[in-house]
């Protein structure tokens, strides 16, 4: 029967991973393969460019600001079902203009929609890990964004520079994301009991310092691969094959992270995400050549959404079912707040240098954020 039980949460986890490969694969990671496109169409700096992925990141430190109340008002699978629907409508809007300020107010509130996705989707995928005694649920849920990488990544490259048409495509799958996913978003304790509670943060400052540095840092090589590929001149099957893997590493990523991440004590799983985040994407700054950029990529795809897999798994152990979405929703702020600076600090950065500085901020601020976490690992040790 625990087996019957387990195997029917992990399948519903699997639908609902739909909202990951969506809020996060189509409506954040896709804008990294419209880049050069959109850049020499509607002549933006790398700054600009940035400032796109920094308007995402405004709406969705929105979206997480308000997900806890929107989810006590209407349960986590109401909400994560407008979030969805939202995500679909806003970016095929996107397709309809060219003017900046209109294009990043749509980023903004793909980014609002996205924010209320991972939230509540979270809560929801905590709930299938409880029931099914295992933390598989939270990481199949997660590993859903490499869908949406694989289908960008394969279908974004082929239109070449027709970004309009790609944004409209985007949208149409986010659609078909949000009714694939529509019986998946439930729990059946939609009442107050199960969505009330306050945020638990004091207990996990360092994860949630390291969870910040992480946010800062990992946006960055995303949104500018595609800039840093075009910067030398990759060929088009080198894109795609290298979005594609990325995509299919973030797919795996479960079959890798699932066990450490439930068993591994304290902030080990963590700390080790973080790490090889960080040498993922100093790999291809070493040695740039198509074999060891792919590498890099399919390092960095096996990793970075395991790190907030690790955060969520993290909150789930140490703070009441209660509190799961406020804390939730609270860490999720701490991490919009990192991913918003993070694409503008460092397109600023590249203007000034090269796309390769992009590639070099995710690389020392991962870093970084693995030393926090493995301290914080220790603080926590009686």
């Amino acid at each position: 029967m625990l087996d019957l039980g387990r195997r029917q949460a992990v399948r519903q986890a699997a639908r609902l991973a739909l909202g990951t490969a969506s809020a996060l694969g189509l409506a954040r990671f896709a804008y990294g393969l419209l880049v050069p496109a959109m850049r020499e169409d509607l002549r933006w700096t790398l700054a600009q460019a940035g400032a796109m992925s920094t308007a995402n990141g405004v709406g969705y430190l929105l979206g997480a600001l308000a997900a806890a109340t929107v989810a006590r008002r209407l349960g986590p699978a109401r909400a994560f079902r407008c979030g969805m629907a939202l995500t679909a409508v806003s970016l095929a809007a996107t397709a309809l203009t060219g003017h900046y300020v209109a294009l990043l107010i749509l980023r903004a509130a793909a980014g609002a929609a996205g924010a209320l996705v991972f939230v509540t989707g979270g809560v929801i995928a905590s709930r299938l890990a409880a029931r099914a005694g295992s933390g598989t649920p939270i990481t199949a849920y997660f590993a859903g964004t490499g869908a949406g990488i694989v289908l960008g990544g394969v279908a974004v490259p082929l239109l070449g520079g027709h970004w309009r048409l790609a944004w409209a495509g985007l949208g149409v799958a986010a659609a078909l994301a949000a009714a694939g996913s529509w019986t998946a978003a439930r729990t059946g304790e939609e009442t107050p009991a199960a969505t009330a509670g306050r945020a638990r943060l004091r207990p996990l400052w360092g994860i949630a310092l390291a969870y910040l540095l992480f946010a800062a840092g990992y946006i960055a090589y995303i949104t500018f691969l595609s800039a840093y590929l075009a910067e030398r001149r990759a060929p088009l099957a080198q894109v795609v094959l290298t979005w594609t893997a990325l995509g299919l590493a973030v797919v795996a990523a479960p079959a890798l992270w699932s066990r450490p991440t439930a068993a591994w004590p304290g902030t080990r799983a963590l700390a080790t995400l973080l790490g090889a985040l960080a040498g993922g994407a100093a790999l291809a700054l070493a040695a740039p050549a198509p074999p060891v950029i792919l590498a890099s990529a399919i390092v960095y795809g096996a990793t970075f959404m395991g790190v907030p897999a690790a955060v969520t798994a993290l909150i789930k152990r140490d703070t009441p079912p209660a509190g799961w979405t406020a804390t939730l929703a609270a860490f999720t702020t701490l991490f919009a707040a990192g991913q918003t600076a993070g694409p503008w600090l460092a397109g600023i950065v590249a203007d000034r240098t090269s796309a390769e500085a992009t590639l070099a901020w995710t690389a020392a601020l991962c870093a970084l954020a693995a030393v926090v976490a493995a301290a914080a690992g220790r603080s926590r040790i009686p």
